[in-house]
């Protein structure tokens, strides 16, 4: 008889978001005539940039002829992306890349999920709380979890907690983790990272000989200059992180599906004592399990880093922090406490009189018709809390704001 994989099975039945969506559906299937307006998925929703299409509709006329068509491309992506990163998104800050250091992917949450492929079942990991829900789970999938505590806690993993107590700064281990996963700007909080906290982390990684998993999907929406944009910029980085990014928050790919994975040569890890590039091992896993983003896709990733995509970009990046903008000083004059929202377009919001986050979350839903995101969905440190997000329409954040303050 075949054998499941029985890591799949300790994982809690529903994902966080399958969860939110449910009770929403049943919400609005019940009461049809509700507007609902949600403040909780991340998904953007201002279309892509002018310069994107144009270059996504050349793209698809070149698909249509012979001696243009394109078949299967190179499995790191394709040369003009790569360097165009390399270019716009690193020599700028001082940092040289070389583009066989990036890999284009259709995304940070596959590669942040697939990267453990390369990494032993035995690496110990240790996760910020809360957390994007894909670094547990999908080391959870790979057997590094160990067994759920009736805490809700994995038992072999170290958890860092982010409160308010610490200024959502998380502690250093006092002991060695192998990987270690760090997300700036923050999802869910919202709260960033200083260059000096951040060399803490390359020194501690550096000591022990850890590896770093440094998600910098958000560092587009950055607005403060003394805050880092890459792990790179941090002396020593390239020696003990890997860096994602994503084009769906910078550019509204959140459809399109694009991002890009640095593996810096310079990383190693170890077999039986031996030094083994990361590098190759991920060259040799995108090699075999997948075909590469689509070419239509890349061009329209390229796009971006034209004078002319920059400034539509940022254009839109600008929109969504001017709601996050709106968001917190409706927030403050009704009384809430709230964090983030200046260098991310995430609000972290502090439940009222010690209410649960689900049961915010309900509150929201049911008497102001708006979907939020519970806390605590995202690790036990995010109870009390829930997050909002500024990717909605205008005019829906400021309906929403409305909703808030009567309730």
């Amino acid at each position: 008889m075949t054998q499941a994989n029985d890591n799949f099975l300790k994982l809690q039945r529903n994902y966080l978001f399958r969860d939110i969506a449910d009770k929403v559906k049943a919400f609005q299937t019940s009461h049809p005539e509700a507007h609902i307006i949600s403040l909780g998925i991340g998904d953007v929703t201002q279309p892509l940039a002018p310069a994107v299409i144009q270059a996504m509709h050349k793209a698809v006329e070149e698909m249509g002829h012979e001696e243009t068509f394109r078949g299967y491309g190179p499995e790191q992506g394709y040369e003009f992306l790569r360097q165009a990163i390399v270019d716009g998104d690193f020599r700028p800050r001082g940092i040289e890349m070389d583009i066989d250091e990036v890999f284009v992917s259709d995304g940070a949450k596959s590669d942040t999920g697939n990267i453990g492929d390369i990494l032993s079942s035995d690496s110990t990991v240790g996760v910020t709380d809360p957390i994007y829900p894909v670094y547990i789970d999908s080391n959870v999938m790979s057997g590094r979890a160990g067994a759920l505590t009736p805490q809700g806690l994995w038992n072999r993993i170290t958890y860092m907690p982010c409160t308010a107590a610490n200024d959502f700064t998380p502690e250093i281990p006092d002991h060695k983790v192998d990987i270690i996963y760090l997300c700036y700007p923050n999802n869910p909080t919202g709260t960033v990272i200083s260059r000096q906290q951040l060399q803490q982390w390359v020194d501690y990684a550096r000591r022990w000989g850890s590896l770093i998993m440094y998600d910098a999907a958000y560092e587009a929406y950055i607005q403060d200059p003394e805050i880092p944009h890459s792990i790179y910029e941090i002396e020593g980085a390239k020696e003990c992180a890997i860096e994602f990014h994503s084009y769906s928050k910078t550019a509204g790919f959140t459809g399109t599906r694009c991002g890009y994975t640095i593996v810096p040569k310079a990383l190693k890890a170890y077999s039986d004592g031996q030094p083994v590039s990361l590098n190759q091992l991920w060259t040799r896993r995108q090699s075999t399990k997948y075909n590469g983003t689509s070419y239509i896709t890349q061009r329209g990733a390229a796009a971006t880093y034209t004078p002319e995509g920059r400034a539509q970009i940022q254009e839109t990046i600008q929109y969504y922090m001017t709601n996050a903008r709106l968001m917190l000083q409706t927030l403050a004059k009704a009384g809430f406490t709230t964090y983030g929202g200046h260098d991310a377009p995430y609000i972290w919001l502090k439940t009222p009189d010690g209410v649960g986050s689900w049961q915010f979350f309900e509150t929201l839903l049911h008497q102001a018709h708006l979907v939020s995101t519970p806390g605590v969905g995202f690790g036990p440190s995010g109870e009390g809390y829930i997050r909002l997000t500024a990717f909605g329409k205008r005019q829906d954040c400021e309906e929403a704001m409305k909703r808030i303050i009567r309730l």
